[in-house]
């Protein structure tokens, strides 16, 4: 046995050993002998070994691991100063050219593609987050957008088409009624949301369920592109920018597009990574868990600008179900290509395969938030919104926000939010229960499966 004790350095075969005796000396050596090892005393002599093909491909490897696998880097609270407008006015430049381009295809799917302009954002954050490993925070900005949709965008639309409706006729708005070809956006929805009420089931997503999720949104866009092009309609009520960028000649609103995009793709791969820093080290500093601020505040500053184009549409009556599609579309972009996606950067970050695994907290996000999706989804069945169900959307989308952030606390405030966001998931997924159920006894087809049978007819069918 060899004692590690102060002294000489011995190189035992090829192990350093730390030995000050003679005794421990002989006896390597002997050990040595048995094991036809090198003798410790002897030098072997030594040549430069160059480097090979695989040597270098080893390191190129060992680099690029390095790389993938970098954490997220780390910014100051102030860095929000100069992000934020930047993220603020990528949104609104992509926008822009995303709105003056819906009108030059067909009506459904120029609003998929508004709808995948506009949450740019949000895939920019959410990549941010997978490449770096952030795995704790990869639902944060998914499930704040979407509920921030529904949840303020569809009753923002019906009470500014409610209140506009009311100033130019003196009467009250019934309801926002959709064309029968937005049957395609509630079929398009429908499916997802299935999907992903099985990956909340099996807690766990993967590459397999990004490649089911792609499959399903690009069934969605083939459905879309054949539906026919709805003209120029609707381009008085456009902001100034893309009215001016739509009434441009053909050369120069290509141009006008494309710098759109360009410009508020760069502002965004530039600036994602010091904005989700920058929120990273506000919630530091205010002592409020990280998660929360990047599912609320990320959303409103990214979300600001659809917001914003919702606005215009649902000022008019025959816009505003328009107004409501866009929405929509946005909720299958984010269900489906940017629920996909995770798994996708998460695998090219860490360098191999990687499956999502989720904790229980992060399973009740997935799923307050899917039950509010199928609510939505339950109510376009009829082909319309009604200002309670407006309303409804409104109410619980705030009463799980401040539960949302009671829920961290360890005292019984922090106990009864838990619960109240139970009831809530409860009550949304008990009314889709019973309304489907309903529509089972009576045996009547929902308007929107009416609505889907004659567009199909219509315009996929050959004829």
């Amino acid at each position: 046995m060899l004692s590690r004790e102060k002294g000489q350095t011995l190189f035992c075969g090829a192990t350093p050993l730390f030995c000050g005796e003679s005794r421990a000396v002989r006896d390597c050596m002997r050990n040595s002998a048995l094991l036809n090892l090198p003798s410790p005393r002897r030098r072997l002599p030594l040549r430069p070994a160059m480097p090979t093909g695989g040597y270098w491909q080893r390191q190129c490897g060992f680099a690029l691991l390095l790389f993938v696998a970098a954490p997220l880097r780390e910014f100051g609270p102030w860095t929000a100063l100069w992000t934020t407008p930047c993220i603020l006015g990528a949104s609104i430049l992509i926008a822009w050219g995303a709105e003056s381009a819906q009108f030059f295809v067909a009506q459904g799917f120029a609003l998929a593609m508004l709808a995948w302009m506009q949450t740019l954002p949000e895939f920019a954050v959410e990549a941010v987050l997978a490449w770096h490993q952030q795995r704790a925070l990869l639902l944060a900005n998914l499930t704040g957008a979407l509920r921030l949709l529904i949840g303020i965008g569809w009753p923002m639309i019906y009470f500014i088409a409610a209140l506009f409706h009311r100033r130019r006729t003196g009467e009250p708005l019934r309801a926002i009624r959709l064309d029968p070809a937005h049957s395609v956006e509630v079929a398009g929805l429908t499916l997802p949301l299935c999907y992903v009420l099985f990956i909340w089931w099996k807690a766990s997503l993967t590459l397999w369920d990004s490649v089911v999720l792609i499959a399903l949104y690009f069934a969605y866009l083939i459905v879309l592109m054949k539906l026919p092009p709805e003209g120029h309609e609707g381009i008085g009520n456009l902001e100034t920018v893309p009215r001016a960028i739509v009434t441009a000649p053909r050369g120069l609103r290509t141009l006008a597009i494309a710098a759109c995009f360009m410009a508020g793709g760069s502002l965004i791969y530039f600036t994602a990574e010091p904005f989700l820093g920058s929120l990273i080290a506000i919630a530091t500093a205010v002592g409020i868990p990280s998660f929360l601020m990047i599912q609320w505040l990320a959303p409103v500053i990214s979300e600001f600008p659809e917001l914003a184009s919702t606005f215009y549409f649902a000022r008019q009556d025959d816009e505003a179900p328009v107004a409501l599609m866009n929405i929509t579309s946005s909720n299958i972009n984010q269900w489906t290509l940017l629920v996909a996606m995770l798994p996708v950067i998460l695998s090219l970050g860490a360098g191999k395969p990687s499956v999502i695994n989720f904790d229980e907290a992060q399973q009740m996000e997935l799923l307050i938030t899917a039950g509010q999706s199928v609510v939505a989804l339950v109510f376009l069945l009829r082909m319309e919104l009604r200002w309670w169900q407006a309303l409804a959307l409104f109410v619980t989308f705030i009463a799980g926000f401040v539960f949302s952030a009671l829920g961290n606390r360890n005292d019984w405030v922090g106990y009864t939010s838990s619960h109240i966001r139970h009831w809530i998931v409860l009550l949304y997924f008990s009314y889709a229960a019973i309304q489907l159920l309903w529509n089972l006894i009576r045996w009547r087809k929902p308007p929107a499966v009416r609505s889907l049978i004659e567009t199909w007819q219509a315009h996929m069918t050959p004829r």
